[in-house]
């Protein structure tokens, strides 16, 4: 299994919207980077993420599952854009900040820490487990 981050503003797509999708789960879709788009496609069907809300909040809310693989992004024509699905697994008892992650040394190497910018990302095992104790839930 491997771990993941996604970002996401919001007033755009917010952890309520997701959890609100259930098992469903939703397309991660509008994603317009090459490198992001090539870390969905190595995902697969059960690796887990963390859910990050970008901008005003800047935290980790929750964590999602993969639910389906990269297939053709449906928000655009261009076959250069591909996504996965992801649905909500749980909610962090206690959200998870970019300060805080910034101000653990543990964490210096993080890629959200070193490139803040890219929307979907990896997660090391050592991070996952790290970030959940600071949320206080399981991983």
């Amino acid at each position: 299994m491997a771990y993941w981050l996604f970002k996401s503003e919001p007033a755009t797509w917010s952890w309520a919207d997701q959890k609100a999708k259930g098992d469903a789960g939703e397309e991660w879709d509008g994603v317009r980077n090459y490198q992001a788009r090539n870390f969905m496609r190595e995902m697969k069907v059960g690796d887990l993420g963390f859910f990050y809300h970008s901008q005003k909040d800047r935290e980790i809310v929750g964590i999602v599952e993969v639910c389906a693989e990269a297939h053709p992004d449906s928000s655009t024509d261009d076959p250069r854009w591909e996504c996965v699905d992801i649905k909500a697994v749980r909610s962090f008892n206690q959200p998870v900040n970019l300060d805080t992650i910034k101000a653990d040394p543990r964490l210096e190497d993080m890629v959200l820490v070193k490139n803040s910018r890219l929307s979907v990302q990896p997660v090391t095992e050592a991070e996952w487990q790290l970030i959940c104790a600071l949320g206080k839930t399981a991983p």
